[in-house]
């Protein structure tokens, strides 16, 4: 009993470590403008602090994640957790724009750190079967702070402060990084080997795939969401709805992310994952049928809470795979998949204010589709690859 509360305690830990990286990553979209006034700066050059972080973690996490993984998984988490705090109290600080830009970078890198190093102790502590679900449960962090974390940071911001809203997420990590250091196991760090045998999961076709998914997953998936508002204006009549519809998406997206680690534990990571990105494409374009044929509001609103379980379900059996890929590299595998994520992400907005400008917001949804499919054909491993991938896959789901 007392393993079992020690446990949940630890795996809290790392849902509440997650919900700080979440809102630090999100919350900035809802205080650019209180942010651009107080450092006299456009809305614009604000919004550059969102590309630095982003940028930072996607290409510094894979790059730190083999130099750290032969590392204890519990001393880097808390390091990770501490840089965090420092660069998040800095931002709170920061005198321009030159500065906030330079400590938003360093915050996605610390991000990094902290969350490849979150889902390894997940995977690696978890009890028979249950892999799976406990990776969800770091991935319901990022999802919970899309309608806690940044609606409480903006309400903040706009309550005190922008820099306020900063402390605060510095504060939260603060508590994790010390509930963290009294109960996470102490799980070893992956056996010692050179720098070349660590950057051997780049090389690795199956893995490589997997990444390349993601990033087509991230690109479709979030670019519809990034362009919820225009989109929905079509189908249902107003923008008015868009709160609301992202309020559903927000809670959908718990119930998937935790739904989806059950799911990848029952069906193995393989199987969900493409049962999970399948289910993607098809309801991006039933809504993109929706938004261009001007369907009842109704039917799309409905279409949207169904995608929300898609859109948020990928992570779970995205990482199970990516472990079973390269399980002699965890961190490595974890983190290029994050990686992955992030680029996606970053593709995105670029690409979606592309089709909205020249094809029109109905069209978003047909294209989100289109790189869903192109990540189907990544994810679906040709017959050579499944067979090299079996054997250490078999291991992962014998660990669960």
């Amino acid at each position: 009993m007392q393993s079992q509360t020690r446990s949940r305690l630890w795996l809290g830990v790392l849902f509440v470590a997650t919900l700080a990286l979440g809102t630090d990553e999100f919350v900035i979209a809802g205080v650019l403008p209180e942010v651009a006034a107080d450092l006299r700066v456009s809305t614009g050059a604000a919004g550059q602090l969102v590309t630095a972080f982003a940028l930072s973690f996607a290409v510094g996490t894979p790059l730190l994640a083999v130099w750290l993984d032969r590392c204890p998984r519990r001393p880097v988490l808390a390091l990770g957790l501490a840089a965090f705090v420092l660069v998040n109290l800095g931002c709170a600080l920061a005198p321009d724009l030159t500065s906030l830009l330079v400590l938003r970078a360093l915050a996605g890198l610390s991000a990094g750190v902290v969350s490849t190093s979150a889902f390894a102790i997940a995977a690696d502590a978890a009890p028979p079967g249950r892999q799976g679900r406990y990776l969800a449960v770091v991935t319901a962090g990022l999802t919970v702070a899309l309608f806690t974390g940044v609606p409480v940071g903006a309400w903040l911001a706009e309550l005190v402060d922008w820099r306020a809203t900063f402390v605060l997420i510095g504060a939260v990590a603060t508590l994790a990084a010390v509930v963290a250091v009294s109960t996470l196991p102490p799980l070893p760090g992956a056996p010692v080997t050179t720098l070349a045998a660590r950057l051997t999961p780049l090389r690795r076709p199956a893995l490589a795939r997997l990444v390349a998914a993601i990033t087509l997953c991230g690109t479709g998936g979030l670019m519809f969401y990034t362009y919820l508002g225009p989109v929905s204006a079509l189908s249902v009549g107003s923008d008015q709805a868009l709160p609301l519809l992202l309020l559903l998406v927000g809670l959908v997206g718990v119930v998937a992310a935790v739904g989806s680690g059950r799911l990848t534990d029952s069906l193995g990571p393989r199987r969900a994952r493409l049962l999970i990105i399948g289910g993607h494409a098809a309801l991006l374009l039933a809504i993109a049928a929706v938004a261009a044929g001007g369907g009842p509001g109704w039917v799309f609103v409905v279409l949207v809470g169904l995608w929300s379980l898609a859109a948020w379900a990928l992570s779970p059996p995205m990482q199970a795979s990516a472990l079973a890929a390269a399980p002699e590299t965890p961190m490595t595998a974890v983190s290029l998949i994050i990686s992955g994520l992030y680029l996606g992400t970053a593709g995105a907005g670029a690409l979606g204010g592309l089709v909205v400008d020249r094809l029109g917001a109905e069209a978003v949804p047909l294209v989100g589709a289109a790189a869903l499919l192109g990540a189907l054909v990544l994810a679906w491993e040709a017959p050579s690859a499944l067979a090299r991938c079996r054997a250490p896959e078999q291991a992962v789901g014998a660990r669960d």
